[in-house]
């Protein structure tokens, strides 16, 4: 990868995604993508005109933001090669972890990471439709969406009760309905020997009654499987809701 031109961030800039995606569908995704570098505490993503295209990742810590970065330059996300580079400045997410007094500016007068992201891919057109993008910015500032996977669990499947022996082949329960083939793919490709998934909705729903789905998922071999479940069983698929993962 490129060295990158800013100053190291937690957040980083995203661009060149397929902005043919549907916004909740992608944040699903890069957060399921990126959550195995380290903790994401926000993601910005819009279908706007100024944000088409990109997003801002927010990490808990240097490390994970970087880490992320050097694994993921240039991986094909949705048919397109994403590039990422640090963020020019820091995060309203950043910024109140640091200083829990903080107040974000106001769209009017801020140069927030929404109007950063405009700039990059308006920098040669004309003046108009800068203030356009400073207009949409202001609805911009407000989709902040936080990822916290530690403050509410939601009721999940017991795996101690699942206790087949190691095999090739995962199962895994708890999912929540917006859990699809494409998005659990994400998640598992990151580990050697995966195959392919086939997730469908559970004949039996969760201790509150509600409705959800169950997966199996195929890796080459025993060995490799068991490195995904030890890394993904209880993984924090979205708020409240905790991913089990067993042999099947």
């Amino acid at each position: 990868m490129a060295s990158s031109s800013n100053q190291p961030n937690t957040t980083l800039y995203l661009n060149n995604l397929n902005d043919k995606v549907n916004k909740e569908e992608l944040k699903t995704q890069l957060y399921a993508l990126f959550t195995t570098y380290g903790k994401i505490i926000d993601i910005v993503a819009s279908k706007s005109q100024a944000m088409r295209g990109q997003a801002f990742l927010v990490f808990t810590d240097l490390a994970g933001a970087t880490s992320a970065m050097r694994a993921c330059e240039g991986m094909i996300f949705y048919e397109k090669p994403i590039h990422i580079d640090y963020a020019k400045t820091k995060s309203y997410a950043t910024s109140r972890r640091e200083d829990p007094n903080f107040v974000p500016p106001t769209a009017a007068n801020a140069s927030t990471l929404i109007s950063q992201g405009a700039k990059r891919q308006r920098d040669d057109e004309a003046a108009d439709e800068e203030r356009n993008a400073k207009r949409e910015k202001s609805e911009e500032d407000e989709e902040e969406m936080e990822i916290d996977d530690e403050d509410e669990q939601a009721p999940s499947t017991n795996t101690n009760s699942l206790s087949n022996g190691p095999s090739a082949r995962l199962l895994c329960t708890n999912l929540p309905r917006e859990v699809d083939d494409s998005v659990l793919s994400v998640l598992f490709q990151q580990y050697k020997g995966f195959q392919g998934t086939r997730v469908e909705w559970s004949p039996t729903p969760n201790a509150d009654g509600t409705k959800v789905k169950h997966a199996q998922v195929t890796f080459e071999t025993t060995e490799l499987a068991s490195a995904a479940k030890t890394a993904l069983d209880g993984f924090t698929l979205k708020k409240g809701w905790i991913m089990g993962v067993a042999f099947n």
